[in-house]
């Protein structure tokens, strides 16, 4: 991996103020990568595509990552991106709004990576459960959002989004075929899985 290449990815995106995943939430995911090996991965809010080439660096040798961009201008850079680490064959760009093609995916993913509109995280987490593999992984990124989603925090503004991140987190934590955790790294990260349905005694 062309790592100068890849900070520079990074710097650009700062400048440009996209918001791109935070480094103690890279690591964190890194980290489980590590473990759960995925040959698939599905990533919703590609940006300028950094995320998805620092997990392409865990993936198998036959791995792939399907990554969602509804905004055009980023997803053309992201795709300019992703050329110059020499990675087109290893990650695939969907352009369009993540609500529409969702439902036309039917993969199953290793891992999920939700880090796009946060008043559509519910939505995003059905789609997610849906095309999930059995030892699957969904990490959902900015689930605390500024520390407003465990405050009483109800600003018109964000109420929206607030709300559904709250809704996103009591679906997750109260469903008893899953198992979550919400760490507290970058602006909050859920990492759910599904419970074995098999437990070995």
């Amino acid at each position: 991996m062309k790592e100068d290449k890849l900070i520079k990815i990074k710097e650009k995106a700062l400048e440009d103020y996209i918001p791109i995943i935070m480094d103690d939430t890279l690591i964190e995911i890194e980290k489980r990568m590590k473990l759960v090996k995925p040959i698939k991965i599905l990533e919703i809010g590609t940006a300028v595509g950094y995320s998805a080439i620092c997990f392409s660096k865990f993936l198998d040798n036959e791995g792939k990552i399907d990554t969602i961009e509804r905004d055009g201008e980023r997803a053309e850079e992201a795709k300019k991106n992703i050329k110059e680490m020499n990675l087109e064959e290893k990650i695939n760009i969907y352009i369009g709004d993540a609500v529409e093609i969702l439902p036309t995916l039917n993969e199953k993913y290793d891992m999920i990576f939700i880090d796009a509109a946060k008043g559509k995280y519910p939505f995003f987490l059905k789609q997610a459960l849906r095309l999930l593999s059995q030892n699957g992984i969904i990490f959902a990124d900015n689930i605390l959002y500024k520390g407003y989603v465990m405050s009483d925090y109800n600003k018109h503004k964000q109420r929206t989004a607030v709300r559904n991140l709250r809704e996103y987190i009591a679906e997750t934590t109260e469903n008893p075929d899953l198992e979550t955790e919400i760490l507290e790294v970058g602006d909050g990260l859920a990492v759910t899985k599904i419970k074995s349905k098999n437990p070995v005694h």
